[in-house]
């Protein structure tokens, strides 16, 4: 399909950090906004809740792609910091379908599995238009303004003709994923793990993770075949659908600790029990084959943890 210019906002958290990679092995030109100051090549500092330091970056440059991942993360993060949580999401998404509007760039815009709440059937794409949202219980601040940052995206689609691909990451982890008490379970209980910090283990709730790598290799075919206005869910293979308690055993095999510092609890409340996530759409238009198993995955995620907290 040939080298195309692709701008990553977000590109120094842990998926643009791979998703630059993958982009950039296959040859494309790529170049990175986030709120750190570094010398980076292709770099530069920006943040989406501020229009002109967007458009800035606009100015100096044109680009055939942009993948949309700045966000603020996670349920509690956007309990406790809500004023940040919805200037970066919502406001900071809407600087970026202005600029589209006006210089017609094709957009992935990275939703969140979340929006599909506490619905407890098979969450395939279509849910989020066929029930209504009562029936899906977005229960959090983080899923309400994931789910108004993909309205906005097809409002500006269907009054101004951009183009823009959603995708759902589903428990994304891996390398690049630094401690913070709001990331997912892999990286804290990994993190708690290795610092034989205490932590606690929700029973009956499942999940399927997806290795980084895996979901970015996917994420970067979009360029391959973009179709605009569709979205996509990417999650890891059905038969990796473990307990929480599963994935707990899993890193303290991999970090060499026993289960002393582990307490475990009933379901926790305000969290679906079974997310069931349906691939099939990706799996056809986007090749989403994911390989790296639970097992491997967090092993080689807690490798990384390891060697970035300076352990080995």
């Amino acid at each position: 399909m040939g080298t195309k210019r692709i701008l990553v906002t977000g590109g120094a958290g842990f998926i643009g950090t791979n998703l630059i990679n993958e982009l950039c092995s296959r040859g494309h030109e790529v170049f990175a906004v986030d709120l750190y100051n570094t010398e980076r090549e292709h770099y530069s500092r920006a943040d989406v809740r501020n229009y002109r330091q967007l458009e800035r970056v606009f100015e100096r440059q044109s680009f055939d792609y942009v993948y949309h991942l700045a966000a603020e993360y996670g349920r509690w993060n956007g309990e406790d910091y809500y004023e940040n949580l919805w200037q970066t999401n919502v406001i900071g998404t809407k600087h970026l379908l202005r600029l589209q509007e006006r210089l017609k760039f094709r957009m992935v815009f990275f939703s969140s599995a979340e929006v599909y709440g506490d619905y407890e059937g098979v969450m395939t794409e279509d849910v989020m238009e066929k029930n209504p949202i009562r029936d899906t219980y977005q229960m959090n601040d983080y899923a309400i303004t994931k789910w108004a940052g993909e309205l906005m995206c097809m409002n500006s689609a269907k009054m101004f003709g951009t183009e823009t691909v959603r995708v759902r990451p589903v428990n994304c982890y891996g390398p690049h994923e630094h401690y913070t008490p709001y990331r997912g379970f892999i990286p804290k209980f990994i993190y708690h793990a290795l610092h034989g910090k205490p932590y606690t283990v929700f029973k009956g709730h499942k999940r399927i993770i997806d290795f980084v790598e895996d979901s970015c290799r996917t994420w970067a075919n979009i360029v391959d075949n973009f179709i605009p206005g569709e979205v996509y869910n990417v999650a890891g293979r059905p038969e990796w659908e473990k307990d929480i308690k599963e994935y707990s055993d899993l890193v303290l095999a991999a970090v060499g600790r026993d289960d002393s510092i582990v307490t475990y609890e009933d379901a926790e409340p305000f969290t679906t029990k079974v997310k069931t996530i349906d691939c099939s759409k990706a799996i056809r238009d986007l090749k989403h084959n994911p390989r790296i198993p639970p097992e491997e995955g967090i092993r080689r995620t807690a490798d990384w943890m390891k060697h970035y907290y300076r352990m080995n």
